[in-house]
């Protein structure tokens, strides 16, 4: 096997990640109808980044306000896209995507969905409808002007040993808190904010001249679809929320529940390997497999291979568990840093002066957008001592990743917000929420779609699906799951009670 290959790969796999209504006290500014609003979008060719196939889309953009509480001040475009409903007579709206992130883009979702195989109903229902979110992409972008040679690793921290390392990543953290603050200078920053996108989404259907729209969402997605419930239950539709972060927006405590997603869904990728022992040798038993995993770890803390440290070894595996797929990859890069004799100085590490310069990194936006978003939503803790704390606590009570999940983002400094309180789920309103999740999932755990559900109450059903990895409706192949919501979504058939979904294999 080509070792260096192997252990490449790894480093890849960590761009998976990205790496990787009435509230009270907010102010809300609803979207007024406009009739002749759709009629007025000009439609046309998308950007190049936005595949063509299967079928191509148009793109439009749509003004809004950057900032809700002064609408007649400065306004940002929102570009979206749309495959349309190629049958009129089965045509009942639109459906809104979004794909998570916060930070991802959306323009290609509609093909992507198609790619994967979404039912024909659905097409014929809805005309698909993409985008790139405030900030994102071909919507206003920002920028915090990550380069690739600084000490940064994306959105989530690096798994903490001891409190040292805790408080060597605050300072990391806070001298990028301070770098976004610095770049924003166009003023956008303090303006990204899940209520702000649940706005857009309102504008959008208007704009589109519709009375009301569905969405589907995906990640955080499920956040953004909540909160757009929440704020505009008259006119939000039929609405999937599909791997719940637990609310509408993501906190240190959503963040933690990372440790446990992990240790959740590792058993799956242990079992899986443990099965293919004549392969690869990292154990005969799922107990074996994770003990591997602790002892590679360990000792890639002590001599990092090829820019591989325990730290960056740790995140890798957690990316690997989004998919079944990804398994026999990272199996392969374990047994390519089991078998490596060497090691590499720490100069090395990837974010430490790897490239030839300060050239921006290709994921500055999305990096750049899941911190704004996610900073200016809610007010993180600010004391180091809480971070610490935090980390001790989940590297034993979660010892896979909890480590990591609790250590310290550049939230604790943020200077740009939050300007407002963050969305509150609505309990009032018509029973149109379907929240589905994996019941093993590494990043958005079951307990996000219980807690989803439970704060929707009468509103919402929770589908409960027996598997693992990240994403259910259509991105996986459980067809309890994949009927379940299409029914919903095409006619409107919500289940009279929680449903589980038994696995398919």
């Amino acid at each position: 096997m080509d070792r260096k290959r192997s252990v490449g790969r790894a480093v890849t796999l960590l761009a998976v990640l990205g790496l990787t209504g009435t509230l009270v006290g907010v102010p809300i500014v609803a979207a007024e109808r406009d009739d002749e609003a759709g009629a007025q979008l000009e439609w046309g060719e998308c950007p190049d980044d936005v595949p063509d196939t299967p079928a191509p889309l148009q793109c439009a953009t749509v003004p809004v306000p950057l900032d809700y509480s002064d609408p007649g001040g400065e306004r940002i475009d929102i570009m979206i896209s749309r495959l349309a409903s190629q049958n009129p007579d089965k045509r009942r709206g639109v459906l809104l995507l979004n794909p998570g992130g916060p930070g991802g883009t959306g323009l290609d979702q509609p093909q992507l969905l198609t790619t994967q195989g979404i039912p024909a109903s659905v097409l014929d229902s809805y005309d698909l409808i993409g985008m790139d979110t405030r900030g994102v992409g071909h919507s206003a972008p920002v920028s915090c002007g990550f380069t690739n040679d600084q000490p940064y690793f994306g959105n989530i921290p690096p798994y903490a040993v001891d409190d040292e390392a805790v408080a060597g990543q605050a300072k990391i953290a806070k001298a990028v808190a301070e770098q976004c603050a610095a770049s924003d200078d166009a003023g956008r920053l303090a303006h990204l904010s899940t209520a702000n996108m649940a706005r857009d989404l309102d504008r959008i259907r208007a704009a589109l001249g519709e009375d009301k729209a569905s969405f589907l969402g995906y990640s955080y997605g499920s956040g953004l679809g909540a909160a757009y419930a929440s704020m505009f239950p008259e006119t939000s539709d039929r609405v999937v929320l599909d791997s719940n972060i637990g609310d509408t927006h993501l906190d240190h405590e959503g963040m933690r529940r990372y440790g446990s997603g992990m240790e959740e869904t590792f058993p799956a990728f242990a079992k899986w390997v443990a099965a293919r022992h004549d392969s690869y040798g990292l154990g005969r038993t799922p107990k074996e497999v994770r003990q591997t995993y602790f002892t590679l770890a360990e000792q890639l803390d002590e001599k990092p291979v090829d820019g591989i440290n325990g730290a960056i070894f740790r995140l890798a595996t957690f990316a690997s568990l989004y998919k079944e797929s990804m398994y026999g990859l990272m199996a392969q890069t374990w047994q390519s840093l089991r078998d490596s004799p060497g090691a590499a100085p720490s100069g090395d590490l990837p974010g430490k002066n790897q490239s030839t310069g300060g050239e921006l990194s290709p994921n500055d936006n999305a990096w750049s957008v899941f911190l704004a978003v996610t900073c200016n939503d809610v007010e993180w803790p600010e004391d180091v001592r809480t971070y610490q704390r935090a980390v001790a606590e989940d590297r034993e009570r979660h010892p896979l990743y909890g480590a990591a999940a609790a250590n310290v983002l550049p939230c604790a400094y943020w200077q740009l917000g939050p300007s407002e309180p963050p969305v509150e789920i609505n309990d009032t309103g018509p029973a149109n929420v379907l929240v589905v999740q994996n019941q093993r999932d590494p990043v958005t755990p079951l307990r996000g779609g219980e807690l989803v559900n439970e704060k929707f109450g009468e509103r919402s059903r929770l589908v409960s699906v027996d598997g693992s990895g990240h994403g259910v409706y259509v991105l996986d192949d459980n067809p309890c799951a994949l009927n379940v919501t299409t029914n919903f979504l095409v006619d409107g058939t919500m289940p009279k009670k929680d449903v589980r979904c038994q696995a398919t294999r």
